[in-house]
């Protein structure tokens, strides 16, 4: 990516060091407050367009820290270390440069699908990382439910079908949600992922004309 080459070289200074570790503890804090204080907190840290529009403008950066409303414990830090995994493991091997263009276009994405629809969230751009850590190692091995062995890109390929699925099935609002929740992920890797899907379309369409032809 020679475009992005050029943006570190030139605003390298800008990268925010540890980021989604920075998200992450404020979605801790964020949980702790709506949880045991004020549940009210909810719709202050909300991407809405009709907040926006009267000047709230924090809501452009506190919906990142809008936490999984799910109240056990467990399942809520379970969720944040998977994430902190994914997202730190994407750190070392971008920089925290690339990793800061990835997680600001992600939420450039979540504004936009906020002005276009009315509301705006941080679930898709959540999703995105996952994603991007599947299609840069996608036979590394993890235990689901710490037990299971399994291949990264084969939870990869269900969160694909569940997103697809969810895309097919939603309203136009869910549909842009959906898929502006994406630009990171298609910022950095759509040119390869489209390159891919020609090359196994072309391969698959060899493969049959060679088995017609031998027939």
């Amino acid at each position: 990516m020679n475009w992005l080459d050029r943006l570190e070289r030139r605003y390298r200074r800008f990268a925010i060091p540890n980021l989604l570790n920075i998200v992450l503890i404020g979605q801790i804090v964020a949980w702790v407050i709506i949880m045991f204080v004020n549940y009210n907190l909810i719709e202050a840290l909300m991407l809405t367009r009709s907040g926006l529009f009267h000047g709230q403008i924090w809501r452009l950066v506190s919906f990142v820290f809008m936490p999984s409303l799910n109240t056990r414990p467990f399942w809520f830090l379970l969720e944040l270390y998977f994430y902190w995994w994914v997202g730190n493991s994407l750190t070392r091997a971008w920089g925290d440069f690339r990793f800061t263009v990835y997680w600001l276009a992600g939420m450039l994405g979540a504004i936009l699908s906020c002005l276009i629809t009315g509301f705006g969230g941080s679930s898709g751009l959540f999703l995105s990382l996952f994603f991007a850590y599947a299609w840069m190692w996608p036979n590394q091995q993890v235990l689901l439910f710490f037990i299971i062995p399994v291949k990264v890109k084969w939870l990869g390929w269900a969160a694909g079908a569940v997103w697809a699925w969810n895309f097919i099935t939603s309203s136009f609002s869910g549909r842009v949600s959906l898929l502006f929740g994406l630009a990171g992920f298609l910022l950095f890797f759509g040119r390869e992922m489209w390159l891919w899907c020609r090359d196994t379309a072309v391969n698959y369409k060899r493969r049959k004309d060679w088995e017609r032809r031998w027939k």
